[in-house]
């Protein structure tokens, strides 16, 4: 009885380990970086949301933080929906045209 539990934990316990490193740990510090960032957002921040929308950071209230996404234009989302930040260099590509590509 004794040796089939040692030959339960001699399999499982390396099974459990690459799930661990492979699965388990990138996706928490996937989860912290992200809560780090909701946490240091600040107004004037361009962000984009889970929906696909870019906008500027104009004010927060109770885990809402309002969106300027043109001009005049102002939305409200909750401080969960919003999934990263916007680099300059991100923000020029995307308004940027994809090149047409032409057929032969």
């Amino acid at each position: 009885m004794g040796q089939a539990v040692y030959q339960f934990l001699i399999l499982f316990a390396p099974l459990f380990a690459i799930w661990y490193f492979l699965v388990i740990r990138p996706q928490q510090q996937q989860r912290r970086k992200v809560q780090d960032m909701l946490a240091n957002l600040k107004t004037g921040d361009r962000v984009v949301t889970s929906g696909g929308l870019y906008g500027t950071v104009v004010a927060f209230r109770n885990g809402i933080v309002q969106l300027q996404i043109a001009n005049q234009v102002k939305v409200e989302v909750a401080r969960s929906a919003i999934t990263g930040l916007v680099t300059e260099e991100a923000d020029a590509s995307a308004k940027q045209p994809a090149p047409v590509k032409q057929k032969k």
